[in-house]
């Protein structure tokens, strides 16, 4: 009997997703990721002087290193990317489903970041410090039309792609349902909304929010607007334009944070 298309495409998707393998580039990241025993770590290149710096990492990391000549870096990375004489290949981060990242501990507001088609790479790994250092439960993408686990984002997050939790969602739409069936208030961010994220959360101690951020230029998508309770926006000392997507949401954290 003949698998439905949909039954081969899933299959697809899964036989590609085992196969993909991710360069970290960078003291920092490829430091925190050695150190990180949930990373799968397939191969290290370092140039002497990085193996010197990383010895203690690389030693927790259990994988042998090969040496590469600094004026002949041999990690097939962009010819960009500042990796300071370290790359590592690894397997993307498996962090689970968004009912296991984002119930909460019962002892915070649990608090968690979307974004819509947010496809810059150092946009989402300075998101991710920011929600690292506010608490946030999760980051969640789109699986596509997001960015995806690469070393520029890694680059980014100085190491809290190690530790806060990136989860990508084919819907996210359906995420936010998902996530207002948990107790969520979905906030979402736009610029011409009427009221401000503290005010969005007056009367509101101790609840569960959901910030929801949107592409520079085209914001929010209209059925990720109406599956919000509410739009919310950054207050502006005058008509100075807006902010870029990852301090709004650094600030938007920030106010959340100090409502709840």
């Amino acid at each position: 009997m003949k698998k439905p298309k949909w039954v081969v495409e899933k299959e697809r998707s899964k036989k590609v997703a085992s196969a993909e393998t991710v360069w970290l580039f960078g003291l920092h990241a490829v430091r925190d990721a050695l150190e990180n025993p949930a990373r799968e770590k397939l191969r290290l290149i370092v140039t002497k002087n990085a193996a010197d710096k990383l010895a203690e990492a690389i030693a927790a990391g259990g994988i042998e290193p090969e040496m590469a000549d600094p004026r002949k870096f041999t990690a097939p990375l962009d010819p960009g990317s500042v990796h300071q004489g370290a790359a590592l290949e690894v397997k993307p981060l498996d962090w689970g489903t968004v009912a296991d990242r984002c119930l909460g501990d019962g002892k915070n507001p649990p608090l968690v970041v979307l974004l819509d088609r947010v496809t810059d790479p150092h946009n989402v790994g300075a998101i991710l410090r920011s929600a690292e250092v506010f608490g946030a439960l999760a980051v969640i993408g789109m699986r596509h039309h997001a960015a995806p686990e690469t070393g520029a984002l890694a680059k980014t997050a100085s190491g809290a792609l190690e530790r806060q939790p990136y989860l990508r969602v084919r819907n996210l739409a359906d995420t936010l349902e998902e996530l207002k069936g948990m107790g969520y208030l979905a906030l979402g961010l736009d610029g011409e909304a009427d009221q401000t994220v503290g005010e969005a959360l007056s009367g509101q101690a101790g609840r569960a929010v959901a910030l929801v951020l949107g592409a520079e230029g085209p914001g929010l998508r209209e059925r990720t607007r109406e599956t919000c309770d509410a739009l919310v926006k950054i207050p502006a000392a005058g008509d100075f334009g807006s902010l870029n997507v990852s301090n709004a949401a650094a600030v938007a954290l920030y106010a959340t944070r100090t409502s709840a």
